[in-house]
C-alpha cells in the first residue's frame, strides 16, 4: 500500500477518482483551460418518451401501409412528414449508427396536432382498440366518435368514460397503460416542447452505455428516450471531443458506473464536464474530419482526430503516450 500509494486532493464535494500523479496532472491541465458544458451555448435534451412504443414506433412495412391508405396527395405529404425515422440507444455507435428501419409517429403534444387531419394515422391508432372494445363493437365506437376514450393502451390511467350506460375506468386493467397526463390519446406522453432541436445538427448518444459512443446527425433523425441529443454551438468539435481518447481518459469516471460496467450519461453529469472553447475556424476543421470519418470509420482517422485534440490542449509527448488510443466502442 505504501509503495503504490498516491496523494489526492479531494478539495470539493464533487465526484472524485483516485489517479496516479501523471494522470492527475493531465486531468487538472485539461480542466484548467475548460469551461463547464452548462456554460456553453448548447442544449441537452432527452429523446422522445411515447408511453406506448408498440403503438407509436412502427416498422417500414407499417409506415408504407399507412401512407398508402392516405386519400389525397396533401394527406400523404402531411403523413409522411409526421412519421419520421427514429434511433434507439442501442443503435448508436462511435461516429455511426445502425438504423433498425423504425419510424416514430411524432404526434408531440406541444405541436397541437388535429388527428382528423391525419385519417390514415388515426385509423391505425384506433386499430389498437379492437381487442379492448369487443364488448361494445369497434365500428360502434368509431361511428360514435369515441376515439378520444376508446384506446385502452393509449388512454391515460384513471380516466373514466361512459359507453352504452356503463362507466368504464380506462387503463386500470392494462399493466402497460400510460401514466396520467393532460395529453390527448393520440399524442406522445412527453410534450416535447424542444421538437425543433431534432431538426438541427446535433449529437446523439445513449443514456446508458459501456462504450460512450457519440454520433453527429444532420439528417433530422428522432430518438427514443434511451438517447440524449445535444444542439447548439460547435457541435462537430464536441462530437470529436466526446469520441476522443482524451475525453474517455479524463472524464469516463465522471459518469456513475452501474451494474456490468455501464455508465449513466445523464445531463446532470455532462453539465460539469469542462471543455476548452474554440473558434469557428477550428470547429470547421473538426467538422471536415467528423463528416469524413462518419462516411467510413477507420482507426487511423480516429487517431488523427485524437492528435488534433492533443494539439489543441498542448499535450506533451509523455502525456500523449500515457493517454494512448482508447478504443472502447
Amino acid at each position: 500500500m505504501k509503495q503504490n500509494g498516491t496523494t489526492c486532493d479531494f478539495s470539493s464535494s464533487d465526484s472524485w477518482v483516485i489517479l496516479s500523479p501523471i494522470e492527475q496532472s493531465i486531468k487538472q491541465k485539461i480542466e484548467a483551460v475548460g469551461t463547464p458544458l452548462k456554460d456553453w451555448d448548447i442544449n441537452i435534451y432527452r429523446g422522445v418518451l411515447t408511453g406506448c412504443n408498440e403503438a407509436f414506433i412502427i416498422n417500414q412495412e407499417k409506415r408504407d401501409e399507412i401512407i398508402q391508405l392516405c386519400k389525397t396527395d396533401d394527406e400523404r405529404k402531411r403523413t409522411a412528414e409526421l412519421i419520421r425515422p427514429i434511433l434507439r440507444g442501442r443503435d448508436i455507435k462511435r461516429y455511426d449508427y445502425n438504423w433498425a428501419g423504425l419510424y416514430l409517429i411524432a404526434t408531440f403534444p406541444s405541436r397541437h396536432y388535429n388527428i382528423d387531419d391525419y385519417p390514415a394515422v388515426k385509423g391505425y391508432l384506433l386499430s389498437f382498440a379492437k381487442d379492448k372494445l369487443l364488448e361494445f363493437g369497434y365500428n360502434w365506437v368509431v361511428e360514435n366518435h369515441l376515439s378520444d376514450f376508446c384506446l385502452q393502451k393509449l388512454s391515460q390511467t384513471g380516466r373514466f368514460v361512459e359507453i352504452k350506460g356503463k362507466r368504464i375506468r380506462l387503463g386500470n386493467t392494462d399493466e402497460k397503460a400510460r401514466k396520467r397526463t393532460c395529453n390527448k390519446w393520440f399524442e406522445t406522453q412527453d410534450s416535447i416542447s424542444y421538437w425543433e432541436d431534432f431538426n438541427k445538427p446535433k449529437i446523439i448518444y445513449p443514456n446508458m452505455t459501456k462504450y460512450m459512443p457519440f454520433v453527429f446527425d444532420d439528417k433530422q433523425l428522432l430518438t427514443n428516450q434511451k438517447c440524449f441529443i445535444i444542439t447548439g454551438k460547435h457541435i462537430p468539435f464536441l462530437t470529436a471531443f466526446f469520441n476522443s481518447s482524451l475525453f474517455k481518459f479524463c472524464f469516463r469516471d465522471s459518469f456513475p458506473e452501474l451494474q456490468g460496467g455501464t455508465r449513466e450519461m445523464s445531463k446532470i453529469f455532462f453539465d460539469k464536464i469542462p471543455v476548452k472553447k474554440i473558434t469557428n475556424s477550428i470547429n470547421a476543421k473538426f467538422c471536415e474530419k467528423v463528416v469524413s470519418i462518419q462516411k467510413k470509420y477507420t482507426q487511423s482517422q480516429a487517431i488523427a482526430i485524437d492528435t488534433m485534440i492533443f494539439n489543441l490542449y498542448n499535450l506533451s509527448d509523455e502525456e500523449r503516450s500515457i493517454i494512448g488510443f482508447i478504443n472502447i466502442s
